[in-house]
């Protein structure tokens, strides 16, 4: 028994601008889920500078983990930042298709930070709970883990699509 899924295009029967309208709107849901992600992982993390035994930490583990808050913070601002482009831009001629298509560009960066603090995380949790190998594999597993999830598998979806899809 094979699912098949009918392969119904929205974009072969709408207009340029409904096109960019729902683009827009699908993007903004995209970044209601990253944004929140993103503070969270923020918050998560200015919150264990703050712990008594944060002072007992290596060095390679304060170095570590001052490249999370780094790479969160700036994770944090591209999430935020077609929020900004939106507001500056708007009503502006032009200004929607190229909102759109600087937040491509922005979610996509986001993805890649998400992931890096992500895994990142848990190579600095491993390695503070387990040690230096058990934060090398675990954040190793992690990234794989997200990879696979977040690229590969979406990738092998799309290679199985119709051409022009």
């Amino acid at each position: 028994m094979t699912n098949h899924v009918p392969s119904i295009d929205p974009e072969q029967s709408e207009s340029a601008l409904d096109r960019l309208e729902r683009r827009w709107t699908e993007q903004l849901s995209e970044l209601r889920v990253t944004q929140a992600g993103t503070q969270i992982m923020m918050g998560f993390l200015l919150t264990l500078s703050f712990q008594p035994s944060f002072s007992t930490i290596s060095v390679i583990e304060r170095n570590l983990y001052l490249t999370l808050v780094i790479t969160a913070t700036l994770a944090t601002v591209l999430a935020i930042a077609p929020v900004s482009f939106h507001r500056i831009l708007f009503g502006h001629p032009g200004a929607k298709a190229r909102v759109v298509a600087i937040t491509q560009v922005l979610l996509r960066l986001t993805l890649v930070l998400v992931g890096l603090v992500l895994a990142g995380t848990v190579a600095l949790i491993f390695n503070v709970v387990l040690g230096n190998t058990a934060g090398i594999i675990g954040g190793a597993c992690a990234a794989i883990a997200i990879a696979t999830i977040w690229m590969a598998m979406p990738l092998a979806v799309l290679k199985k699509l119709p051409k022009g899809s």
